[in-house]
């Protein structure tokens, strides 16, 4: 899941494990959080209007450029990567060429403030760009910004487009173009170009062959290393992950990816001590330079795995019991505890928590598998037989996976544990942005369509949070200002899925559809349809979802599931 890890990864708060958050800029000394910020800006490739196919290159180039050095100028950004994630829940390919509507409709979708696109013609020797800001609330087109300069000197050109779009979304923007100038890295063209063709090379040698030819050229630019550990963290071939990732400077803002994915691949290689002593600093050092209980559950679980590889119970328990209660619907934390207690051979507490993790997770027949197996090995066989008949119910004959363990090992269970590879920075974002978000919201009280977008960003935080009182209040409040908020009663709908009040979820999500049509909407509301054994509505939903996105990957496998579970339909 390197969805929401990958969708702010420009917005320059993260940082490694030695010095949390810092700004990555030629100026160490420019703390972000004293420039200003205008906005969440989204970002998409720009078009070759007039350009030959060798300058292809160049569009995906300016989406990258463009949210390098508006994130080093302090604003938050979405990246490539997030964007891409959200286009792929609406089915649409990377190649495809979208309208300004599209565009800004995924900018609603991700909250952010500007969409940021725009076209590049040149006649081989020299290029023009152009560039345009899309406000997203309220809607407006903001003028054409235009730079020309020869070829060789795109990279100076664009530093002054980014300057000059960040002076139309704010005509008292307060810093000139030296200013703006000294936040940026210096970086060459040809490394650059090098660096952007191997994220777009299709074949893996070309991929390597470019990152590893960008990282030469640049040996201080953190980007290419990572990139290249991200190649080899990807392909499970971590021994060659580990020394790109230690290329990544802790103040860099993908630092603590990095940190984090070393202390993955040490515990993929069984190096539980070293794994532990990576999780416990990022752990402390988010604690000490962020936020007081800012946690994340996926470095809990990760370094509570490390502990009990060690034989360390107390703490391994007391750290995914954390990451269990700061996230109500993943599965893999009480599953984790439920492997625990089997290796302390506590069937009682074993069968309670792989009974939370089937109930979290219906669909995960491994979790069903080790509930069945705790409950025969603690003699609790009519219990069993019934969890088996009702698994072959939902999986079908063969549909539970056979469980083996290794008897003479110190950890027989160690080869079930779920790590957690990929690292969800949202909520630690939403810490970081609290403080700031109230006085937004103080400002945005007179402004009735700011206020119903800073309650609705309010609302998340304090659900990802788990707060969901909280939450809930700052959605109805959202929508007293705007009663037709799609995006309101889609986040109430998930607080109430989350409290089990399925009908009441299912009428907000009905509500929103009525604001806005969404395949992703669509196919919650077919997910809750399918909880409540309402098998054609859920069906109905599914199918409609797809018509809006047939490339839609998840609407497509609930359906598929429709299909295995109940292919006749009815209601059962």
């Amino acid at each position: 899941m390197r969805s929401f890890r990958s969708f702010l990864i420009g917005i320059c708060l993260l940082a490694g494990a030695g010095q949390v958050f810092a700004t990555q800029s030629a100026n160490p000394k420019a703390a972000h959080s004293t420039l200003p910020q205008e906005g969440i800006f989204l970002v998409f490739p720009f078009e070759n209007a007039g350009a030959g196919p060798r300058l292809d290159w160049i569009g995906e180039g300016l989406e990258e450029l463009t949210i390098q050095r508006l994130s080093a100028a302090g604003q938050q950004v979405y990246s490539h990567a997030g964007r891409l994630d959200e286009m792929d829940r609406y089915g649409l390919p990377n190649s495809a060429k979208l309208s300004r509507a599209t565009m800004l409709h995924i900018g609603e979708e991700m909250d952010a403030d500007y969409v940021v696109f725009g076209d590049y013609t040149s006649n081989g020797q020299t290029v023009t760009v152009n560039a345009r800001l899309l406000r997203v609330n309220p809607v407006g087109l903001l003028p054409m910004v235009q730079e020309t300069d020869s070829l060789p000197s795109l990279m100076d050109l664009h530093a002054k487009l980014a300057w000059r779009l960040l002076g139309s979304c704010d005509h008292g923007y307060p810093l000139d173009f030296s200013q703006f100038s000294k936040l940026q890295r210096p970086l060459g063209l040809a490394a650059f170009e090098e660096y952007i063709r191997g994220l777009l090379a299709n074949d893996d040698d070309a991929r390597l062959r470019e990152l590893k030819e960008a990282a030469r050229l640049e040996p201080d630019w953190p980007e290419p290393a990572f990139a290249l550990g991200e190649f080899y963290f990807q392909k499970n071939d971590c021994a060659s992950a580990l020394p790109w990732y230690a290329k990544i400077p802790p103040s860099d803002p993908q630092g603590v990816e990095a940190t984090f994915a070393s202390g993955v691949c040490r515990l993929r290689l069984n190096q539980p001590d070293q794994a532990e002593q990576i999780f416990d600093d990022l752990e402390q050092s988010i604690q000490r330079n962020v936020a007081a209980g800012a946690d994340l559950p996926e470095i809990l679980n990760n370094l509570a795995i490390a502990r009990a590889r060690q034989g360390d119970f107390p703490p391994a328990l007391t750290a995914l019991g954390r990451a269990r209660d700061i996230d109500p619907d993943e599965d893999d934390y009480p599953f984790n505890l439920g492997l625990l207690a089997l290796q302390q051979k506590d069937l009682a507490t074993g069968e309670t928590h792989f009974r939370e993790a089937a109930d979290r997770e219906p669909d995960n027949p491994q979790d069903c598998a080790f509930l069945i197996y705790t409950l025969d090995k603690a003699g609790k066989k009519a219990e069993a037989a019934a969890q088996r008949e009702a698994a072959t119910e939902t999986f079908g004959e063969k549909g539970l996976p056979v469980l083996k363990f290794d008897s003479k090992t110190t950890h027989p269970f160690a080869k079930y544990q779920r790590i957690k590879a990929e690292l969800d920075i949202t909520s630690l974002r939403l810490e970081l942005e609290g403080p700031q978000l109230q006085q937004n919201l103080a400002v945005a009280s007179a402004l009735p369509a700011a206020a119903v977008v800073g309650h609705i960003r309010r609302g998340r935080q304090e659900s990802r949070a788990g707060r969901l009182d909280a939450a809930e209040q700052e959605f109805h409040a959202a929508l007293v200002a705007d009663p037709n908020n799609s995006s309101a009663h889609r986040e109430l709908a998930e607080i109430y899925r989350r409290r089990g009040k399925l009908d009441e979820a299912a009428h907000e999500l009905q509500l929103s559809l009525a604001g806005r049509d969404s395949a992703a909407v669509r196919t919650t509301l077919a997910r809750i349809y399918l909880e409540q054994k309402k098998y054609d509505q859920a069906r109905v939903e599914v199918q409609k979802a797809i018509k809006l996105a047939p490339n839609y990957a998840e609407a497509k496998e609930l359906l598929s599931h429709l299909e295995k579970s109940n292919p006749t339909g009815g209601t059962q």
